[in-house]
């Protein structure tokens, strides 16, 4: 019972430690091994006094670095989501629950699948009871779930000659989205002119009135319609209607064979490029992935679920193709409004008898052209 006890204690005090050597860790540790047979040989009680003095130093050095990376607290703020390549900022927040003691010499780690990650976080002094809020870049080059699993906090206090290093918990995971490509100049003329004779009525920055309701905390009090309030005895706000009020559906098969894989990825790409220009533009933009989703966006406000779709989207086998061809001529049929952009990764020759109705296709010969300079990049 006794030893249990111990063990327990002995992992709970020792709970995710490490310590390392460093290399004037190891000369230091030679010399004084030196000094302890000189002193063993001679004994020569001048050599038994520095031998302590520096045996002393060895345990003073642990327990000043494990009081450095003790207590701590730490939280972190990350974005809702980022894109392949493209930086974020992400927050750190470490807080030391100390009374008394600070922590000095800092240096934090992002942990992800097991391996540490420095980006560039050091802290030289954390006051007893003070806090401190790091910022630094966040960049992934992989689309899907990206888990952070914690932070380890490293420090070479006092003396330099070990590090000693700290795990800390903190998971969290960041939805990674496929990568914006810009859209060169000469294909924006031709994406731009998608859906011009589709218009349909929604709230928005304009002169035409859309709609009157009730004056809530936040709104902008220069839209206010008096001739209404003093009718009513009531705050009424004038909501305008858009102006440009176009529409288009982005459909992408995720039907794919093995070899198609990076054609595939690529196809995810053009599909996050296009939706983000048109949501920058004002469009409505409704997505359909394959059999698996079906949603719908109006301005950048609401693209999050678009882009986490995008996101987590996994590519099918081509023994499903049928299925889920048929499964998106279906929604392609129901409630279309604007015209549709097909993508393709795959040549499926039975696509364009079952999507014959859509407005343009991008096949996976034209993924290439679609953001370069030359070429055109929809077919009708």
């Amino acid at each position: 019972m006794a030893t249990n006890t111990l063990q327990a204690l002995f992992r709970r005090l020792f709970r995710d430690r490490t310590i390392r050597v460093t290399t004037e860790g190891i000369r230091f540790l030679l010399l004084t091994l030196a000094v302890g047979i000189a002193a063993v040989n001679t004994g020569n009680n001048l050599f038994y006094l520095l031998l302590a003095m520096m045996l002393s130093l060895v345990v003073l050095s642990g327990l000043l670095s494990e009081q450095c990376v003790r207590r701590l607290d730490l939280h972190r703020h990350l974005p809702d989501y980022l894109f392949v390549n493209q930086p974020t900022t992400a927050t750190l927040r470490v807080v030391n629950h100390k009374s008394r003691l600070p922590s000095v010499s800092l240096r934090l780690l992002d942990v992800v699948a097991g391996n540490d990650l420095d980006r560039g976080i050091h802290i030289t002094h954390l006051a007893p009871a003070a806090s401190t809020l790091c910022s630094y870049p966040l960049l992934v080059r992989q689309r899907g779930p990206y888990r952070l699993d914690g932070i380890r906090i490293v420090t070479p206090f006092p003396f330099g000659l070990f590090y000693k290093k700290s795990f800390y918990p903190l998971e969290a995971t960041l939805i990674v989205c496929p990568e914006i490509i810009p859209l060169p100049p000469l294909q924006l003329l031709e994406v731009n002119a998608l859906g011009q004779d589709h218009a349909r009525a929604r709230r928005g920055p304009g002169n035409s009135l859309h709609n009157l309701r009730e004056f809530r905390p936040g709104d902008d009090s220069r839209a206010i319609h008096w001739m209404t309030t003093a009718r009513t005895a009531k705050l009424m706000l004038k909501e305008t209607e858009a102006e440009d009020r176009r529409s288009i559906t982005v459909a992408i098969s995720t039907v794919a064979p093995d070899e198609a894989e990076n054609s595939f990825e690529r196809g995810l790409s053009i599909g996050a490029s296009l939706i983000d220009h048109f949501l920058r533009d004002g469009y409505q933009v409704r997505l359909i992935l394959g059999d698996q989703q079906d949603l719908l966006a109006c301005g950048t406000d609401q693209s999050l679920n678009l882009f986490h779709a995008l996101a987590l989207c996994e590519r099918c086998p081509t023994t499903t193709g049928a299925v889920i061809r048929q499964s998106m001529a279906r929604a392609l049929a129901e409630a279309h409004e604007g015209p549709t952009i097909l993508l393709s990764p795959w040549i499926d020759p039975a696509r364009n008898e079952e999507f014959s109705s859509v407005d343009y296709i991008v096949s996976p010969q034209s993924h290439r052209e679609l953001f370069d300079d030359t070429g055109s990049s929809l077919s009708a």
